[in-house]
């Protein structure tokens, strides 16, 4: 059975309910209407004796989710009502709030492409399944805008300086590193999920999971595991990037252009916003936070003009301004964790301590 927007497909099978994202030519990007119509769902499945379990897939074969609409937040950062991108902020946050604290089974399929907004409905799951195809990232550094949906969260858990590594070079993990840094529980080979899903429509996850769970392919990152976090224990950017030039490996080289490449802004606050994020405690207080750094993006010259070069033009030339880490002034920084008053989130402030 299947009900829902043609762009949030809601399906029962036996126990199972199943969120199927289906904006498959734009790789399931989360639009404001697709995250209101997975809170509605998880809101009736939740008290529904009828569903034991809640699996989030995505349509087609290339990918979960790719993230939020960001054509929509170029509008909002380029002359349009800012506070479109804040309200699809909000409730996109409080979604991933309530994803980590559902009381059901909820197994995310991380098949294929998971980016941004895609790691938000995915990796705060209690079951999050990888496969040979995944690819997981937090791209936002090179877009000028800040990890969120959580990622500072996540990220911020992943052992040693790994986390940092991933948020700030934008760079994309397969299976065996997702499950190193702690994006992901479980390898099922991609011939298996179908099978996977069936069962779960009939068994408890455990036996499901049982039937399907395979040995991860290999973890690259945990063989520079020694390089990564004496790098990226420096206390300020540029320092990072002198350490992994002086590092002497290929690998850490690239780190060092691909950082050298982001928003230096964007690159100098997420380093910032995940230092703060280990010291805030549960999830709600670390998004409390994003929504912050989010908010101040888009008043930012990098947010509107990484979009322009990655999306809309696509000409890969971002113009970042200023051009340089050592240019970003300790004001610019310290603004985007500014506290926003009443228009604060402020999930962390409706969190029982006992809760985490």
């Amino acid at each position: 059975m299947s009900t829902g927007t043609d762009d949030v497909v809601l399906e029962r099978n036996g126990r199972l309910a199943r969120i199927v994202l289906n904006r498959p030519k734009a790789l399931n990007a989360l639009t404001h209407a697709m995250v209101l119509r997975i809170s509605e769902a998880l809101d009736s499945w939740e008290h529904d004796d009828g569903v034991a379990t809640v699996v989030i897939t995505g349509a087609g074969e290339r990918g979960l989710c790719a993230g939020g609409d960001i054509v929509a937040i170029h509008r909002a950062a380029t002359g349009g009502d800012p506070r479109a991108a804040e309200e699809f902020w909000r409730d996109e946050y409080r979604l991933n709030a309530r994803i980590a604290r559902y009381p059901k089974p909820y197994v995310a399929v991380m098949d294929g492409i998971v980016m941004g907004g895609g790691v938000g409905v995915s990796a705060h799951g209690s079951v999050r399944i990888v496969t040979e195809r995944t690819r997981i990232a937090m791209p936002e550094t090179g877009i000028g805008f800040v990890p969120d949906v959580g990622g500072t969260y996540l990220l911020g858990l992943a052992p040693g300086e790994l986390g940092t590594h991933l948020a700030l070079t934008a760079g994309s993990v397969g299976a065996g590193d997702a499950l190193l840094c702690g994006l992901a529980d479980h390898f099922v080979p991609a011939d298996r999920i179908q099978a996977l899903l069936d069962d779960l429509a009939e068994l408890g996850v455990h036996h499901a999971l049982a039937r399907h769970v395979a040995d991860p392919p290999p973890a690259p990152l945990d063989g520079r595991r020694a390089w990564i976090d004496a790098c990226y224990d420096a206390p300020t950017a540029e320092e990072i990037v002198e350490r992994l030039l002086a590092v002497g490996d290929p690998a850490a080289k690239e780190a060092a252009d691909r950082i050298t490449a982001n928003s230096p802004t964007a690159v100098k606050v997420t380093l910032a916003a995940l230092r703060r994020a280990r010291r805030l405690g549960p999830l709600e207080a670390v998004l409390d936070q994003e929504y912050r750094t989010s908010c101040a993006a888009l008043s930012t010259a990098d947010l509107a003009e990484g979009i322009r070069a990655q999306v809309i033009d696509k000409d890969r030339n971002p113009r970042w301004a200023p051009a340089g880490l050592a240019d970003v002034a300790d004001r610019e920084v310290e603004r985007h964790f500014a506290p926003l008053g009443e228009q604060e989130l402020g999930l962390a402030a409706t969190t029982p301590m006992e809760r985490w």
